[in-house]
């Protein structure tokens, strides 16, 4: 029988003390290690045993199968990105726009780096379709906080555009740094530069501090 299927009706087990703790935090590492590196369908819940220098009981004691792993992984990568925008937010209101550019390149990406499974799982088949649509709406409300935070007069309907094109310019950093997309030894600076000069064309004029 297939590991997917294993336990269905089962939940998660929440440990309760430190020493289970930390097992779960090795196995959902090793999880996040074989997701990323083969795909969500290719990766096996032996595999993912093995890499944690687990025994595959101790796997299922904590997760019932490969979906709820995938669903612990989501929660918790959501939970540092919500930390991340938070940060962002209370950075923005003290910053320029060119600053607040190089803030948003420099932490979401490093973020997003931190949660390196999660492009393999939303990326993985139509059931992680509305996880996309949510991580994506709290991406754009997360970034359009901080923007507003730098430029308060800036509106709701334009806060959400720009923050589309700063997350479509965090993910081209992000596949330029993977080798995931053509690219050349300058080009990750002259996006950095370009956006610094769109923020600052766009939120400068409304900016509660401007670069001296």
């Amino acid at each position: 029988m297939p590991s997917t299927l294993s336990t269905p009706d089962r939940k998660t087990l929440a440990p309760q003390r430190e020493v289970g703790r930390q097992r779960v935090s090795e196995l959902m590492e090793a999880a996040a290690d074989v997701i990323q590196e083969r795909g969500y369908e290719a990766a096996t819940m032996a595999e993912i045993a093995a890499r944690a220098n687990a025994r595959i009981g101790s796997l299922y004691r904590f997760f019932p199968n490969k979906e709820a792993i995938a669903d612990a992984l989501m929660d918790q990568y959501t939970g540092v990105l919500t930390e991340e925008y938070a940060t962002l937010r209370e950075q923005a209101s003290h910053a320029a726009p060119e600053e607040l550019a190089d803030l948003l390149i420099d932490q979401l990406a490093r973020r997003y780096s931190q949660t390196r499974a999660m492009s393999a799982l939303l990326d993985s088949r139509t059931k992680w379709t509305k996880m996309r649509l949510r991580l994506r709406a709290e991406a754009l409300a997360g970034i359009g906080a901080a923007l507003k935070a730098c430029a308060p007069g800036l509106k709701d309907r334009e806060a959400r555009d720009v923050a589309s094109i700063v997350l479509n310019n965090v993910k081209t950093m992000l596949d330029m740094a993977k080798k995931h997309a053509p690219t050349s030894a300058g080009a990750p600076d002259e996006l950095r530069l370009m956006n610094r000069l769109y923020l600052a064309a766009r939120l400068g004029p409304r900016c509660t501090k401007q670069r001296s």
